[in-house]
């Protein structure tokens, strides 16, 4: 059974920076492309970044630049390190499983974490 564990999250001052880590099992983990999303109070989930499993990776443009998605096969993690953040970065953020297809519509990723909050004030 695949499983995925978020971790990392708090609260930040605007400016600051957080780094989220997501721990994965029962699936052969260098095998599988991840991917990061998060969801605001009374919005939609959307597409924060996407890490392949060759490694190469793609952003949200609302992130680039100031975010950075890397893994470690060796422990099964994934992490997303966040700088500069803002006051809309604010969300739950939820690393995901990709199942192939499209990389931003939460529909291709089939195993999500519970998420882990994100606050940054202003």
């Amino acid at each position: 059974q695949v499983q995925l564990a978020e971790s990392g999250g708090g609260v930040v001052q605007a400016g600051g920076s957080l780094r989220l880590s997501c721990v994965a099992s029962g699936l052969t983990f260098e095998l599988n492309s991840m991917g990061w999303f998060r969801q605001a109070p009374g919005k939609e989930r959307e597409f924060v970044s996407r890490i392949h499993r060759s490694g190469e990776t793609t952003y949200a443009d609302s992130v680039k630049g100031r975010f950075t998605t890397s893994r470690d096969n060796a422990k099964y993690t994934v992490y997303l390190q966040m700088n500069s953040l803002k006051p809309e970065d604010t969300a739950v953020y939820y690393c995901a499983r990709s199942r192939g297809g499209t990389q931003i519509d939460p529909s291709g990723y089939d195993y999500w974490g519970q998420g882990t909050q994100v606050t940054v004030s202003s």
